[in-house]
């Protein structure tokens, strides 16, 4: 099947054009599984922190593709051997690596359904398209599982320097303005061989890489777990929550018939089965969002006001702290806030609460990023490194934070 004229190219406003290699991907793309994506938001409620953050998981995918097809390019440069089957693999493993994301991202892992990853409900996706395209995305689901005898292959999807972080990351600091989080991908993309079956970068990639771990740090603590996004998500969290707890005691909680499905039956891995994939592939932000702006006049204050609060970006005060709250600050808050509103503990508790965030931006303990010395020798970046700090992004940093309404609000 010959690829349509309508959508040889996308305008991307990183990379430029970016080209649809193939009718396999051209079809995928084209598919209602992957349109939903562009109604998923890439960064969850960060537009509340910065304004320009509404690009979607689409153009994410997408861009991700096109640094693997750059990424191929450069390897076979290389004499790496990566075969027509794979080249396909790899690209349709890259573009639907997201596919299993629910609305606003990561919010759902902890609200909508229980426990079960997006990365779990990507890889249904690609079984179910998998039948559907009599077993074209075999070896793409093997890429992505990690099962394919090329381990490289995986590292371009999944690991500490993969193709899906060198687009986040430049597409992430583009759109919210951070501009610390910049990256060189395409100086990466240059450095990167191939060693054993092994992704490794090579020596003179070092401070690239250095300059790739900085850069994740800091969009981490400045725009993917900047308080304000903390205490949105948990706000969005906390509403879905009570329309789930209002639901089971018999109370009517109007919203779309796909919210309404997960809302009510408890979704778990076990039960997440071919008609639960179909309903969650019609789930997206606007059922959310509709549904939070028809909560904001439920008769039930829990509810109402945490959604009024999300819409109008009236959200609970936030202190971070490098050590524990104490627990009497948060009974302090919590008397307040259930005294002014007459709230029982359960209510009282969707408004004042205590969590932990944590940033690690290398972590030696999974797949590592080696460095290929001259004389053939591989090294950690860490070890490789003589950046001092280097060393201390390969720990985890914890920060407890406390939620809280202000005070007489």
């Amino acid at each position: 099947m010959a690829v349509s004229k309508k959508l040889e190219i996308f305008n991307d406003p990183i990379y430029g054009f970016i080209g649809i290699p193939n009718s396999l991907v051209y079809e995928l793309v084209s598919h209602p599984y992957f349109q939903r994506l562009r109604r998923i938001s890439q960064m969850g409620l960060s537009y509340l922190v910065y304004p320009g953050a509404h690009h979607t998981r689409f153009h994410h995918a997408l861009g991700s593709m096109h640094l693997m097809q750059h990424a191929i390019q450069l390897l076979r440069s290389k004499s790496i051997v990566i075969t027509n089957e794979e080249e396909e693999g790899l690209l349709v493993a890259i573009l639907l690596h997201d596919i299993g994301h629910g609305p606003f991202s990561h919010a759902m892992e902890h609200s909508i359904v229980e426990e079960v990853d997006h990365e779990h409900i990507s890889l249904l996706f690609m079984e179910a398209l998998n039948v559907k395209f009599n077993g074209s995305l075999t070896t793409a689901i093997a890429i992505f599982n990690g099962t394919h005898p090329k381990t490289f292959l995986n590292q371009l999807v999944s690991s500490q320097l993969d193709m899906d972080r060198l687009d986040y990351l430049k597409r992430d600091s583009f759109y919210t303005g951070v501009s610390e989080g910049n990256i060189n991908s395409e100086r990466l993309i240059r450095m990167l061989n191939v060693v054993d079956e092994e992704l490794v970068v090579e020596e003179k990639g070092i401070y690239s890489v250095e300059k790739f771990l900085m850069a994740r740090r800091f969009m981490y603590w400045q725009a993917y777990l900047h308080k304000t996004g903390v205490v949105a998500e948990q706000l969005l969290i906390r509403s879905l929550r009570r329309a789930k707890e209002l639901l089971a005691k018999g109370v009517a909680v109007p919203c779309s018939d796909t919210l309404q499905f997960f809302l009510t039956n408890k979704i778990t891995k076990a039960n997440f089965d071919e008609v639960v994939l179909d309903r969650f592939s019609m789930l997206d932000d606007v059922d959310v969002m509709a549904a939070l702006k028809e909560w904001q006049h439920h008769p039930d204050f829990v509810l109402s006001e945490l959604c009024k609060r999300l819409l109008n970006r009236n959200l609970l005060h936030i202190k971070l702290k490098n050590k524990p709250i104490e627990q009497q600050k948060i009974e302090k808050h919590f008397l307040e806030v259930k005294e002014l509103h007459s709230l029982s503990d359960v209510e009282a508790a969707y408004f004042v609460f205590s969590g932990e965030i944590e940033n690690t931006a290398y972590d030696p303990h999974r797949q590592r990023i080696m460095i290929l010395k001259s004389g053939g020798k591989l090294t950690d970046a860490v070890k490789a490194s003589d950046h001092l700090n280097l060393k201390a992004l390969s720990k985890t940093v914890t920060k407890y934070y406390i939620c809280y309404p202000k005070a007489g609000v």
